[in-house]
């Protein structure tokens, strides 16, 4: 029996970490082919993904210019170190027999098209990956932000924040073994307790935009499906109390 996945358009953020496995930093091929795995299965639902990719495994603006490094220039390094990241997801994927298109927000043709989001949600639709790069080609902005706007853009169903975590908390879990995790919690509180989930301004696209975001452990396979199919892992981030 085919299983009705909860959602038909998703965006699926990835930190650059991710990517990393245990080394915290470069690209570990296993774990990267893992998560194309994942992302196969979900596409076998029948269900549109797009991913943004982080690059703190290569390369973070903010480290730079805490340094004495200009910020745009730290930040624009950044968006470079995505695109990377992006075309590693994109072999892997690709190994597996899946379709991918990477757009960056930055225009390098030879590597990747132009994000256009017509074109985007036109790949979408022909049951292709596409994979966002480059941010969103302005520096002062996170990944997380990108995902918010580009789940805005091609009008995503939910937003899937992968973590290393098992959802939201009311305080670090690796520091305080007492942390309380949320199952449900609103934008509102997300903001006002500065819990951290994705830094302010996605979190208020997300909100502004009625997108849901839920937030699980990407550590565990299997993961990305069950919450496509409405399995209650992870916290939910909604409108009033995750509502």
């Amino acid at each position: 029996m085919q299983l009705k996945p909860k959602y038909r358009r998703v965006v699926l953020k990835l930190s650059g970490e991710a990517l990393a496995g245990e080394a915290g930093y470069g690209i570990d091929p296993v774990v990267v082919d893992s998560i194309a795995r994942q992302i196969q299965d979900v596409l076998r639902l029948g269900v549109q993904i797009a991913v943004v990719v982080g690059g703190g495994n290569i390369w973070r603006g903010l480290a730079g210019s805490s340094q004495g490094m200009d910020r745009a220039t730290a930040d624009y390094m950044g968006m470079l170190a995505t695109v990377i990241n992006a075309l590693a997801l994109m072999d892997a994927l690709e190994k597996h027999g899946v379709k991918v298109r990477v757009q960056t927000a930055i225009e390098m043709r030879e590597v990747a098209e132009p994000y256009i989001r017509r074109k985007a949600i036109a790949h979408l639709e022909k049951g292709y990956v596409v994979i966002f790069g480059a941010g969103t080609g302005n520096p002062f902005f996170s990944t997380d932000t990108t995902a918010a706007l580009r789940a805005a853009e091609i009008e995503a169903d939910v937003m899937l924040k992968a973590t290393k975590e098992a959802g939201v908390y009311d305080a670090d879990p690796r520091v305080n073994p007492d942390a309380h995790k949320y199952d449900a919690i609103g934008y509102l509180d997300v903001l006002k307790a500065n819990l951290k989930v994705m830094d302010a301004t996605a979190t208020s696209l997300c909100m502004d935009n009625h997108i849901p975001i839920i937030v699980f452990d990407m550590n565990v396979y299997g993961n990305i499906r069950k919450v496509i199919l409405g399995e209650s892992i992870g916290t939910l981030v909604g409108g009033e109390h995750g509502v």
